[in-house]
């Protein structure tokens, strides 16, 4: 069980957060704050894994968030959730401590590994990556909804078709093994194929 605690300031998002993550058996979401301070204090009495956390919130911002956790509560991972994509405030989110780094308009499934990637220690900050991931692709989008697809496999489908293996895949997203490995099955499942072979035979003719 990964325990998680939310600060945002916008209480439509922050409520819509907690019910994606209230689907998942292995998060534990123990509270939503609408500003840093209420978190970082509720932080020090109370056993927290991960901490999801907005910059821009009144009284103690992310940034602040940031300092005091990295300081007195080191232990603690903290997820930085932001709706710029500027790598100016992706470094400046770095240099504070930030564990992951996702933007806002992510698709769900990229949240939940990113969270438990870095719950578990593996999760590799890349701005490229992130930005890629959260931009929309027209053809990708037609590629998803026929087979009921997340971006993050059609993005894997596509690496596999250039002839990666499941460590070059993961070494390429920042991801573990496993990830990639669990990912495959499920793409399997939903591509309804067995090998590699037809996987990639399903790419070409979708023209992917």
């Amino acid at each position: 069980m990964i325990r998680i605690a939310i600060a945002d300031d916008h209480t439509l998002f922050a409520r819509g957060l907690e019910g994606l993550l209230e689907e998942y058996e292995e998060f534990e979401i123990l509270g939503l704050f609408p500003n840093g301070k209420l978190l970082v204090d509720f932080v020090a009495q109370n056993q927290v894994d991960v901490v999801l956390t907005d910059l821009n919130m009144p009284i103690m911002d992310g940034f602040g968030v940031l300092n005091h956790l990295k300081s007195n509560n080191p232990e603690v991972k903290v997820i930085v959730l932001s709706m710029y994509d500027e790598e100016k405030i992706f470094k400046e989110s770095i240099k504070n401590g930030a564990d992951g780094f996702i933007l806002k308009d992510a698709d769900p499934d990229e949240l939940v590994f990113t969270i438990n990637e870095v719950f578990e220690g593996r999760h590799v900050l890349n701005f490229e990556r992130i930005i890629e991931q959260a931009r929309p692709n027209a053809f990708y989008d037609s590629f998803r909804d026929k087979y009921k697809l997340s971006r993050r496999e059609v993005q894997i489908i596509k690496l596999i078709k250039d002839g990666m293996n499941n460590k070059d895949i993961a070494s390429h997203l920042g991801l573990s093994v496993k990830t990639v490995e669990t990912h495959r099955k499920n793409i399997h499942n939903k591509l309804q194929v067995s090998s590699r072979v037809e996987l990639v035979n399903r790419a070409y003719e979708m023209n992917l």
